[in-house]
């Protein structure tokens, strides 16, 4: 066993307890880590310093934009929507996703779709031309779903709508990054991306 795979788990257990977090949010992938970190303060000498065992929020991986990622990536700016994306960079996103007609499996538009946008909103409204079927209002994925796994909603269509959704969502994160004090901390932060 690489030292790494012993020592990686330990490093995010440490930041937690370095954090004294009270509520620790990763993937469900890192969920392990997670309870390492919850196990750890069973230990009478550990429960000493620490007040609270952290709350653990785990929430699904989204895919990456790009077929056959698994999960975005950090590193790679263009499998992933960030939220100090501008609307062209949304677009641009998404356009260019992988999001084949009919295939539901491991199509990153569609995880999109379920996990940020029906899971804030409730609904997608796709808007397109009277030929193609006129608007439709989905107010569940599930129906979503299966009319694209039927081919009666089309990658041009949907991504237009998801397109929408994401950049509404965004908005409000654009305007609070609009003031020169937000601005500056906007910059700090993108200076500490890592990029590999």
């Amino acid at each position: 066993m690489p030292a790494a795979q012993i020592l990686y788990p330990a490093m995010q257990c440490a930041d937690v307890f370095f954090l004294k977090a009270n509520i620790c949010q990763l993937g469900m992938d890192q969920r392990k880590v997670n309870m390492l970190a919850r196990e750890y303060l069973d230990n009478k000498d550990v429960k000493k310093k620490y007040r609270f065992k952290p709350i653990i929020l785990s929430h699904p991986m989204l895919m990456g934009l790009k077929q056959g990622q698994a999960k975005m990536s950090k590193s790679d700016p263009n499998s992933a929507i960030f939220m100090e994306d501008e609307p062209h960079q949304v677009k641009k996103k998404i356009n260019s996703a992988y999001c084949p007609p009919g295939v539901v499996k491991d199509n990153p538009i569609l995880d999109y779709t379920k996990h940020i946008i029906f899971n804030r909103n409730g609904k997608l409204l796709i808007k397109r031309k009277e030929e193609n079927g006129g608007d439709v209002e989905y107010k569940s994925f599930e129906d979503l779903e299966k009319d694209y796994a039927e081919e009666k909603l089309h990658p041009g269509d949907l991504k237009p709508a998801v397109i929408a959704a994401l950049n509404e969502m965004l908005e409000p994160v654009r305007k609070h990054f609009q003031t020169p004090k937000m601005k500056a901390l906007l910059k700090t932060i993108r200076s500490y991306k890592v990029t590999r």
